[in-house]
Protein backbone atom coordinates (compact mmCIF):
# COMPACT_ATOMS: atom_id res chain seq x y z
CA UNK A 1 0.00 0.00 0.00
CA UNK A 2 2.59 2.52 0.99
CA UNK A 3 4.72 1.72 -1.79
CA UNK A 4 1.63 2.28 -4.04
CA UNK A 5 1.01 5.44 -2.95
CA UNK A 6 4.65 7.04 -2.52
CA UNK A 7 5.16 5.83 -6.38
CA UNK A 8 1.69 6.95 -7.68
CA UNK A 9 1.77 9.68 -10.43
CA UNK A 10 -1.29 10.48 -8.19
CA UNK A 11 -0.70 9.81 -4.89
CA UNK A 12 -3.91 11.16 -3.72
CA UNK A 13 -6.32 9.24 -6.18
CA UNK A 14 -4.33 6.08 -4.95
CA UNK A 15 -4.56 6.78 -1.50
CA UNK A 16 -8.47 7.60 -1.86
CA UNK A 17 -8.90 4.54 -3.61
CA UNK A 18 -7.18 2.57 -0.34
CA UNK A 19 -9.42 4.61 2.37
CA UNK A 20 -12.31 3.20 0.15
CA UNK A 21 -11.40 -0.56 -0.36
CA UNK A 22 -10.41 -0.58 3.69
CA UNK A 23 -14.00 1.64 3.80
CA UNK A 24 -13.04 4.23 6.41
CA UNK A 25 -14.31 7.51 6.41
CA UNK A 26 -12.24 10.88 5.14
CA UNK A 27 -13.11 11.90 9.00
CA UNK A 28 -12.42 8.63 10.74
CA UNK A 29 -9.11 8.94 9.21
CA UNK A 30 -8.60 12.26 10.54
CA UNK A 31 -9.71 11.72 13.74
CA UNK A 32 -6.77 8.43 14.20
CA UNK A 33 -4.03 10.98 12.58
CA UNK A 34 -5.40 13.87 14.94
CA UNK A 35 -5.93 15.69 11.83
CA UNK A 36 -9.18 17.84 10.38
CA UNK A 37 -10.77 15.62 7.87
CA UNK A 38 -9.75 18.79 5.25
CA UNK A 39 -6.30 17.64 5.82
CA UNK A 40 -6.92 14.18 4.36
CA UNK A 41 -9.70 15.90 1.87
CA UNK A 42 -6.54 18.18 0.67
CA UNK A 43 -4.12 15.24 0.24
CA UNK A 44 -6.32 13.28 -2.20
CA UNK A 45 -7.51 16.28 -4.29
CA UNK A 46 -3.68 16.94 -4.42
CA UNK A 47 -4.12 20.54 -2.84
CA UNK A 48 -1.59 19.66 -0.52
CA UNK A 49 2.13 18.52 -1.60
CA UNK A 50 2.33 15.06 -2.55
CA UNK A 51 3.16 13.45 0.99
CA UNK A 52 6.25 11.95 1.73
CA UNK A 53 6.76 8.67 2.64
CA UNK A 54 6.54 9.30 6.45
CA UNK A 55 3.12 11.00 6.19
CA UNK A 56 2.18 8.12 3.99
CA UNK A 57 3.42 5.52 6.62
CA UNK A 58 1.31 7.42 9.06
CA UNK A 59 -1.90 7.02 6.64
CA UNK A 60 -1.43 3.31 5.68
CA UNK A 61 -0.70 2.65 9.56
CA UNK A 62 -4.18 4.19 10.23
CA UNK A 63 -6.03 2.65 7.73
CA UNK A 64 -4.34 -0.97 9.03
CA UNK A 65 -5.41 0.29 13.03
CA UNK A 66 -8.90 1.15 12.18
CA UNK A 67 -9.59 -2.12 10.29
CA UNK A 68 -7.57 -3.76 13.31
CA UNK A 69 -10.37 -2.35 15.58
CA UNK A 70 -13.35 -3.14 13.27
CA UNK A 71 -12.46 -7.25 13.21
CA UNK A 72 -9.58 -7.14 10.58
CA UNK A 73 -11.69 -8.22 8.02
CA UNK A 74 -9.87 -5.74 4.86
CA UNK A 75 -6.35 -7.01 6.27
CA UNK A 76 -7.35 -10.79 6.25
CA UNK A 77 -8.71 -10.00 2.68
CA UNK A 78 -6.42 -9.04 0.90
CA UNK A 79 -3.75 -11.29 2.56
CA UNK A 80 -5.66 -13.99 0.72
CA UNK A 81 -5.62 -12.64 -2.17
CA UNK A 82 -1.78 -11.77 -2.07
CA UNK A 83 -1.03 -15.29 -1.11
CA UNK A 84 -2.98 -16.97 -4.08
CA UNK A 85 -0.46 -14.87 -6.03
CA UNK A 86 -2.80 -11.97 -7.56
CA UNK A 87 -2.82 -7.64 -7.72
CA UNK A 88 -5.77 -6.62 -6.29
CA UNK A 89 -6.73 -5.03 -9.56
CA UNK A 90 -7.41 -8.46 -11.07
CA UNK A 91 -8.99 -9.84 -7.78
CA UNK A 92 -11.72 -7.84 -5.76
CA UNK A 93 -12.91 -10.69 -3.69
CA UNK A 94 -11.78 -14.12 -2.97
CA UNK A 95 -13.02 -16.00 0.42
CA UNK A 96 -13.98 -19.62 1.18
CA UNK A 97 -16.99 -20.12 3.00
CA UNK A 98 -16.94 -22.04 6.42
CA UNK A 99 -19.76 -24.53 4.88
CA UNK A 100 -21.09 -24.79 1.44
CA UNK A 101 -24.04 -23.04 0.92
CA UNK A 102 -26.56 -23.54 -1.86
CA UNK A 103 -26.08 -21.86 -5.39
CA UNK A 104 -29.59 -20.53 -5.25
CA UNK A 105 -29.01 -18.75 -1.96
CA UNK A 106 -25.62 -16.82 -3.47
CA UNK A 107 -27.74 -15.99 -6.40
CA UNK A 108 -30.45 -14.14 -4.37
CA UNK A 109 -27.59 -12.70 -2.41
CA UNK A 110 -26.70 -10.72 -5.96
CA UNK A 111 -29.81 -10.44 -7.92
CA UNK A 112 -28.34 -12.87 -10.35
CA UNK A 113 -30.53 -14.52 -12.97
CA UNK A 114 -29.39 -18.08 -13.84
CA UNK A 115 -29.39 -18.79 -17.97
CA UNK A 116 -27.80 -21.86 -17.98
CA UNK A 117 -28.15 -24.68 -15.10
CA UNK A 118 -25.53 -26.85 -14.31
CA UNK A 119 -24.64 -29.77 -12.61
CA UNK A 120 -23.53 -28.64 -9.20
CA UNK A 121 -26.34 -26.88 -6.63
CA UNK A 122 -23.86 -25.60 -4.08
CA UNK A 123 -20.74 -23.52 -3.69
CA UNK A 124 -18.17 -23.50 -0.84
CA UNK A 125 -16.38 -19.99 -1.74
CA UNK A 126 -16.21 -17.20 -4.45
CA UNK A 127 -13.54 -15.34 -6.22
CA UNK A 128 -14.61 -11.60 -8.12
CA UNK A 129 -12.13 -11.36 -11.09
CA UNK A 130 -11.67 -7.95 -13.25
CA UNK A 131 -12.01 -10.51 -16.57
CA UNK A 132 -10.14 -7.63 -18.72
CA UNK A 133 -6.61 -8.23 -16.37
CA UNK A 134 -7.24 -12.14 -15.93
CA UNK A 135 -7.91 -12.82 -19.42
CA UNK A 136 -4.99 -10.27 -20.45
CA UNK A 137 -2.28 -10.83 -17.78
CA UNK A 138 -2.95 -14.51 -16.61
CA UNK A 139 -1.25 -18.06 -17.52
CA UNK A 140 -3.55 -21.12 -17.58
CA UNK A 141 -1.83 -22.14 -14.64
CA UNK A 142 -2.57 -18.52 -12.75
CA UNK A 143 -6.19 -18.86 -13.56
CA UNK A 144 -6.78 -21.91 -11.73
CA UNK A 145 -5.15 -20.37 -8.84
CA UNK A 146 -8.30 -18.32 -9.17
CA UNK A 147 -10.26 -21.47 -7.67
CA UNK A 148 -8.85 -20.96 -3.85
CA UNK A 149 -9.26 -23.92 -1.67
CA UNK A 150 -12.14 -25.47 -4.09
CA UNK A 151 -13.35 -25.80 -7.34
CA UNK A 152 -16.86 -25.70 -5.81
CA UNK A 153 -16.94 -22.02 -6.31
CA UNK A 154 -18.41 -19.36 -8.09
CA UNK A 155 -15.56 -17.45 -10.67
CA UNK A 156 -17.39 -13.85 -10.73
CA UNK A 157 -16.65 -12.05 -13.85
CA UNK A 158 -16.36 -7.98 -13.72
CA UNK A 159 -16.19 -5.34 -16.93
CA UNK A 160 -17.93 -7.99 -18.97
CA UNK A 161 -19.39 -6.95 -22.28
CA UNK A 162 -20.92 -9.45 -23.62
CA UNK A 163 -19.45 -12.79 -22.10
CA UNK A 164 -17.45 -14.04 -24.92
CA UNK A 165 -14.09 -13.90 -23.18
CA UNK A 166 -14.68 -15.47 -19.70
CA UNK A 167 -16.85 -18.51 -21.48
CA UNK A 168 -14.12 -19.05 -24.17
CA UNK A 169 -12.12 -19.16 -21.01
CA UNK A 170 -13.74 -21.73 -19.23
CA UNK A 171 -13.10 -23.87 -22.48
CA UNK A 172 -9.55 -24.16 -21.50
CA UNK A 173 -9.67 -24.23 -17.70
CA UNK A 174 -9.93 -27.58 -16.28
CA UNK A 175 -11.45 -28.21 -14.34
CA UNK A 176 -14.26 -25.78 -14.47
CA UNK A 177 -16.15 -24.16 -11.41
CA UNK A 178 -19.42 -24.81 -10.16
CA UNK A 179 -20.65 -21.59 -11.46
CA UNK A 180 -19.89 -18.69 -13.30
CA UNK A 181 -21.44 -15.30 -12.76
CA UNK A 182 -20.95 -12.45 -15.34
CA UNK A 183 -21.20 -8.67 -13.91
CA UNK A 184 -22.63 -5.46 -15.69
CA UNK A 185 -25.29 -7.38 -17.88
CA UNK A 186 -29.04 -8.83 -18.56
CA UNK A 187 -29.85 -12.20 -20.04
CA UNK A 188 -31.06 -9.86 -23.09
CA UNK A 189 -27.10 -8.13 -23.27
CA UNK A 190 -25.45 -12.13 -22.99
CA UNK A 191 -23.72 -13.14 -25.66
CA UNK A 192 -26.08 -15.85 -27.52
CA UNK A 193 -23.41 -18.72 -27.60
CA UNK A 194 -22.89 -18.65 -24.17
CA UNK A 195 -25.71 -20.88 -22.28
CA UNK A 196 -24.80 -23.51 -24.27
CA UNK A 197 -21.17 -23.76 -23.89
CA UNK A 198 -22.10 -23.58 -19.82
CA UNK A 199 -24.07 -26.33 -20.41
CA UNK A 200 -21.77 -28.30 -22.65
CA UNK A 201 -18.69 -27.72 -19.59
CA UNK A 202 -21.63 -28.51 -16.72
CA UNK A 203 -21.21 -25.12 -14.90
CA UNK A 204 -24.35 -23.01 -13.90
CA UNK A 205 -24.05 -19.40 -15.69
CA UNK A 206 -25.93 -16.11 -14.60
CA UNK A 207 -25.32 -12.67 -14.99
CA UNK A 208 -26.39 -9.73 -12.39
CA UNK A 209 -26.86 -6.07 -12.79
CA UNK A 210 -26.13 -5.08 -9.53
CA UNK A 211 -23.82 -2.25 -8.58
CA UNK A 212 -20.53 -2.90 -8.16
CA UNK A 213 -19.80 -1.91 -4.46
CA UNK A 214 -23.56 -3.15 -4.04
CA UNK A 215 -22.40 -6.50 -5.01
CA UNK A 216 -19.22 -6.89 -3.08
CA UNK A 217 -20.42 -5.67 0.25
CA UNK A 218 -23.63 -8.69 -0.54
CA UNK A 219 -20.73 -11.15 -0.83
CA UNK A 220 -18.46 -10.12 1.99
CA UNK A 221 -21.96 -10.70 4.00
CA UNK A 222 -22.09 -14.72 3.03
CA UNK A 223 -22.70 -17.17 4.03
Amino acid sequence: MAGEVTLSADPGATLRKWRTEFEVSQTDLAAELDVSPSVVSDYEAGRRTSPGIGVVRRLVEALLTIDERRGGHHVRQFGRVLSAGFDSDIVHDLREYPATIPLSRFYDAVDATEVAEGKATTVAGHTVIDSIEAITRLSSEEFYRLYGQSTNRALVFTRVTRGESPLVAMRVVTPTPSAVLLHGMTPESLWEHAPRLARADGFSLAVTDLDLEEMLERLRALP
